[in-house]
């Protein structure tokens, strides 16, 4: 019954770039479900990423980038606007890329990792960046998908961050609000359902607890 699974980080493992085109050249991807990809935001993770997917009926293109504020100041010690610019910057590259390959339905995903220990205004910044440099529409599909990538706070603050998203995304009929909730307060599944209430339309999760640092969301 799942439809959209993440299948691999092509970019940053060989194996993982094999089993991927596996998929794809054998035709072991049934026509109803979509494959899913995650990169970084560097140039050439993203022409990798492109790379390891072509032939696919559909695709989603998973970018990901931490904006709160100790990775901007210890990590990238990059500021905000030098953030935006990197995330205008890897759409439009995708969007070049994604051009040259009609044949392929391509869906961006952005998710503004660390999102739940970010300022809202900088959270809804970077997703109107990249929402309205892929110029989201019905026939341009897009997911902003919104993580608590370390949950630090019960799951109605999580829903009510997700609310305030909701009502001011740019272009929001035409964007799928998305969420990732991790476990690490044992809470991963009331963050799922608040979220729901609270706008979101898709919960990213795992099989089994089989997946990220505490289980994921199960």
């Amino acid at each position: 019954g799942f439809k959209e699974i993440e299948v691999g980080f092509p970019s940053a493992s060989r194996t993982d770039f094999d089993i991927v085109r596996h998929l794809i050249d054998d035709k072991r991807i049934p026509d109803d479900v979509t494959p899913m990809v995650i990169t970084q935001l560097r140039p050439d993770l993203i022409r990798e990423t492109v790379r390891s997917v072509l032939g696919a009926r559909r695709v989603i293109v998973h970018f990901y980038n931490a904006i709160a504020p100790a990775w901007r100041d210890i990590v990238f010690k990059m500021e905000v606007p030098q953030i935006q610019a990197m995330v205008q910057e890897s759409v439009q590259l995708l969007r070049e890329l994604t051009d040259q390959h009609p044949e392929t339905e391509w869906v961006l995903q952005y998710s503004p990792e660390t999102f739940c220990m970010a300022e809202l205004e900088v959270s809804l910044l970077m997703c109107n960046t990249a929402i309205n440099t892929w110029e989201a529409s019905p026939t341009r599909p897009m997911i902003i998908n919104l993580p608590t990538t370390v949950e630090v706070s019960t799951p109605n603050v999580f829903a009510d961050q997700i609310e305030w998203m909701h009502r001011r995304l740019n272009r929001r009929d035409h964007i799928v609000l998305s969420v990732h909730p991790h476990n690490d307060r044992g809470t991963g599944v009331a963050c799922a359902e608040q979220a729901m209430l609270a706008g979101a339309q898709r919960v990213e999760g795992c099989l089994f607890g089989n997946g990220e640092r505490s289980g994921n969301l199960d």
